[in-house]
């Protein structure tokens, strides 16, 4: 049996243990793909990188980041052959991951127990299964593991704090495995600017879909690409100020932004934002990095 067939195997039985009303339910509540995942959930982040996907507001410019391809190959809307070769993409990946298990670690500090679950699994199947042979070519230590763990602690009944000191563990692994991504010429500064750029898409996209519903997913995804992207936005600020002052602040605007229209991680009676405008918003950090 194969590496990925194993780790495969073991993906499909550990989110089983989820929950499978709350995986089917997931994202915009379609049927289920392969180890319990909706392939809805899964296809509408996929769009949030495209330029061909619902919820595009008015003025949303159909080019991505720079360093950022459009649309994705893999189910999380990585263009995976692109993480290779291409830092943005590669630590692209890596905060779609970062983004569930902050949203996971929230929701289960405010009772969300089966969505604090199924947060802390989803990045496994969507995103790290398939970009592991690229992890494992650039030295990455897969973590993958502690993320199933988490997930199963949740389940468990672990207390807010253990789960905090699991999330911290998962992000030390992220930020480690972002050392290895592969170098074409960007500066760590500009890599920065397109993970922020791309989770503030992302996080725009969600919330347009979280406006034609009550399901609260969409909302959670959304509320954590937020907190990705104001990571990696404060890990190099003043480098991305320093070398684009126009990104910078197209940037910080959207965040601004977007921090009123994810106020928590549970999700609001009303939405407090505007779709367009937040979408409006991502794009004029698209065209800064152009």
């Amino acid at each position: 049996m194969s590496m990925k067939h194993k780790r495969w195997t073991h993906i499909g039985l550990s989110a089983a243990m989820v929950g499978t009303a709350f995986l089917a339910g997931c994202g915009e509540g379609g049927e289920t793909g392969e180890a319990g995942e909706a392939g809805d959930h899964a296809a509408t982040e996929s769009t949030a990188l495209g330029g061909e996907g619902e919820g595009e507001g008015e003025g949303e410019a159909s080019t991505a980041p720079a360093g950022l391809p459009e649309g994705g190959e893999g189910e999380g809307g990585v263009a995976i052959d692109a993480a290779a070769s291409d830092p943005v993409v590669f630590v692209s990946a890596l905060a779609i991951t970062e983004a569930h298990i902050v949203a996971a670690r929230d929701a289960a500090a405010e009772g969300e127990t089966d969505a604090a679950a199924e947060m802390f699994a989803h990045p496994v199947s969507e995103v790290l299964f398939d970009i592991e042979d690229i992890l494992v070519a650039q030295g990455v230590t897969l973590f993958d593991d502690k993320l199933m763990a988490a997930s199963q602690a949740v389940l468990a009944g672990e207390s807010s704090d253990e789960i905090a000191a699991r999330t911290d563990e998962i992000i030390a692994a992220l930020r480690e495995a972002a050392t290895h991504a592969p170098d074409n010429g960007t500066s760590a500064a500009m890599v920065n600017a397109g993970v922020a750029a791309d989770q503030i898409k992302r996080a725009a996209h969600m919330y347009s879909v979280a406006g034609e519903s009550d399901e609260y997913e969409p909302y959670l995804d959304g509320y954590g690409f937020v907190k990705a992207a104001e990571a990696h936005f404060a890990l190099s600020k003043g480098d991305i100020e320093a070398t684009n002052a126009d990104a910078a602040s197209a940037i910080e605007s959207a965040l601004e932004q977007l921090v009123v229209a994810y106020p928590t991680a549970t999700r609001p009676a009303e939405l407090p934002g505007d779709a367009s405008k937040l979408t409006a918003a991502s794009s004029n950090i698209a065209l800064a990095l152009q």
